[in-house]
């Protein structure tokens, strides 16, 4: 079994987006007291082969390459290190592509934070092929910083909000979600989000008979379920429930308007199914208006 250091590890590009990512990473990890890890993968795959160049052209553009590299990371440490001077930090430019990267060190740490938008390595992280390999591989929860109404404004208060759903899967986010708001000494809201029209089965979708107040109490129940136990480990988080009939990522992105962070599972039973990997997933990379952390499950092996 791999150890896990005590670090948050960020991936830096330069751009605007890998900014607040650092910024939002550095009060992660002073909050927690844990060390700041700093990392870009170089991008320099077909450079000598089927690149076009050779020689000393090929060679100046790997120098420039790494200088870019370099100096973005040179700016991230400096950035961490104006969020809190006693924050040990640790960088590193491998000469290796962002998603191996990332997951490698994901391994190593106990939360693996980028931005929503990027240049260079970490590119359009977190979308589309990117995305469904680090949600699929990642050993730690992954964070995606973004801020209110597309920008760069990373909100600091509101509530911390946790999609639930019926399945185990949905039990390390809410882990994560209540020692998220305890620390951050916000309320908790605890959404479940379910659908009384359709599900799937083994030939297709199939309809379910519309029994809404059966639904909804049964529904409530399992809401409870999935929180019984974790008020007692964290009496000073203030719990709000919040259950709808709607799609998912209709509720998490209305909640995600006024809080300061989302937690969700990578996939559960439901509208939770196959998160990070279907709409749900890039309605809430796209458009929440806060820092999306998503948490998999536990590997067993």
């Amino acid at each position: 079994m791999t150890a896990i250091d005590p670090r948050i590890t960020v991936g830096v590009d330069g751009s605007t987006g890998s900014t607040a990512a650092v910024t939002w990473a550095a009060e992660i990890a002073s909050l927690r007291h844990l060390e700041l890890r700093i990392v870009h993968g170089l991008q320099v795959a077909g450079l000598y082969y089927g690149g076009g160049l050779t020689g000393a052209g090929a060679e100046r553009l790997f120098d420039a390459i790494v200088a870019d590299g370099q100096r973005a990371v040179t700016d991230a440490r400096s950035l961490a290190a104006s969020v809190d001077p006693e924050l040990v930090i640790t960088t590193e430019v491998p000469n290796e592509p962002p998603v191996p990267l990332l997951i490698d060190e994901s391994r190593h740490a106990r939360m693996l934070v980028v931005g929503h938008t990027g240049t260079g390595g970490f590119a359009g992280m977190l979308i589309g092929g990117t995305a469904a390999s680090v949600a699929s591989h990642a050993h730690c929860p992954v964070a995606v910083v973004r801020g209110r109404d597309g920008t760069t404004t990373i909100p600091a208060t509101g509530p911390v909000a946790v999609g639930i759903d019926g399945g185990p899967n949905s039990e390390p986010a809410i882990a994560v979600a209540f020692e998220e708001a305890s620390l951050r000494g916000a309320p908790l809201v605890a959404v479940h989000a379910w659908n009384d029209t359709t599900h799937e089965d083994t030939r297709g979708t199939a309809r379910i008979p519309s029994q809404p107040e059966s639904l909804e109490q049964d529904e409530d129940r399992l809401l409870t379920q999935r929180l019984a136990g974790w008020q007692e480990k964290f009496p000073d988080v203030e719990i709000r429930r919040v259950l709808v009939r709607d799609r998912p990522r209709h509720a998490l992105l209305d909640i995600g308007a006024e809080a300061q962070l989302v937690v969700v599972g990578s996939r559960g039973r439901g509208g939770f199914s196959g998160m990070l990997l279907g709409s749900t997933s890039q309605a809430l990379v796209q458009h929440a208006g806060c820092p999306v952390l998503v948490v998999r499950p536990e590997r067993t092996a």
